[in-house]
């Protein structure tokens, strides 16, 4: 079969985050099944994001040459139209729902997402079918995008050979852990609905309790300012580690010399962080919010929002080195679940009848 991907979303892991590798894997682990992906993504660079997208839709044209047209997110809403154009089916695959995500924004950021989440909602009516990674997710489209059937689940993926392969390339450097240090790690965008602000809270509870205390913060975003002025205020320079955005391979060095990962996110989709924590063998403390326990049921979960509850249960861990072994191996056995090729072929069940359909 041969399978047209569209996306805006940038091609690297830097500013892609989640959704570049949720999409690149994707497109690998349907290749390595003997399929064909045409990857088509923005040519033309512009200052603003939300213009790029707008403009990279608009010069989109029907493909008669692939059996499947798959767009991502809002991409592919000039072009898709259901079932009519049976050479190739459109497919609408929504890595986040956007009218969702821009509930937790203001300004600039609040205006543009909007617009995104209109040309979002126009896609999802136009497709021959819509998927969604969580549950979660499925409720939040059908919602507030009015979509009359329940979106078909097809979860986020990691590779984890590839991934297990990284970690044991950049396995943690004794160097830079002594003294030995208890870590926290957070990798993600700095969006207010990620609410790096609470761990940033937490994290000035606990270094009167947990000796050595490190919390080493991976990404960047538009809270970037706003963060780094709040941890100044506590006083956190001897605490929190800002590490920017970072190639795959230091991430994976992250992820090995950390002690437990946090979330502390008020909105997820589904979380690729939390499959690549779980199958680094990480126990997880996140927010008990939106598709984080369907993604983590086995994760030591919070109230979102309440940097003391995420103190006390960091604490807790720090406390109980069996409880975190506990927490890492329910972990590693959970993820598997989510490897490359069986989610690849969960995704071609959810496409299959469209195709016998044309």
């Amino acid at each position: 079969m041969r399978i047209r991907f569209l996306t805006s979303t940038p091609q690297d892991v830097r500013r892609g985050s989640g959704t570049y590798v949720g999409i690149h894997v994707l497109a690998k682990a349907l290749t390595a099944l003997g399929h064909t992906v045409v990857l088509e993504q923005p040519r033309v660079h512009l200052p603003v994001y939300t213009l790029e997208r707008w403009w990279f839709n608009r010069g989109l044209r029907a493909a008669d040459d692939c059996d499947l047209t798959v767009g991502f997110d809002m991409d592919g809403y000039r072009i898709a139209r259901g079932r009519a154009h049976v050479a190739s089916l459109h497919v609408a695959s929504l890595k986040g729902v956007i009218a969702d995500e821009v509930r937790f924004e203001s300004g600039l950021t609040r205006i543009t997402m909007s617009m995104q989440a209109r040309w979002e909602r126009l896609h999802v009516h136009r497709a021959a079918r819509v998927l969604v990674t969580s549950r979660y997710s499925g409720e939040r489209a059908q919602k507030l995008y009015g979509l009359p059937e329940f979106p078909t689940v097809v979860p986020e993926l990691i590779d984890l050979g590839e991934w297990r392969r990284q970690l044991l390339l950049r396995p943690a450097d004794p160097a830079t852990v002594r003294p030995p240090r208890f870590t926290v790690l957070y990798v993600g965008r700095f969006y207010r609905r990620k609410r790096v602000e609470v761990l940033l809270r937490a994290a000035a509870r606990l270094r009167g309790r947990i000796p050595g205390l490190e919390i080493r913060i991976v990404g960047n975003g538009p809270c970037s300012p706003n963060l780094h002025r709040l941890s100044g205020e506590l006083q956190l320079h001897e605490t929190v580690a800002w590490l920017g955005d970072v190639s795959r391979g230091d991430l994976a060095a992250e992820y090995n010399r950390s002690s437990l990962f946090c979330l502390p996110s008020v909105q997820e989709g589904f979380g690729i962080v939390l499959l690549e924590a779980m199958a680094a063998g990480k126990p997880i403390v996140a927010s008990r919010a939106a598709a984080i326990p369907e993604i983590v049921p086995h994760g030591t979960l919070v109230e979102p929002d309440d940097a003391e509850a995420l103190a006390a249960a960091i604490a807790a861990l720090y406390e109980s080195p069996a409880q975190r072994a506990l927490l890492a191996a329910a972990g590693q056995q959970w993820v598997e679940q989510f490897d490359a090729p069986r989610v690849a072929r969960i995704f071609l069940d959810a496409v299959a009848p469209l195709i016998s359909y044309s």
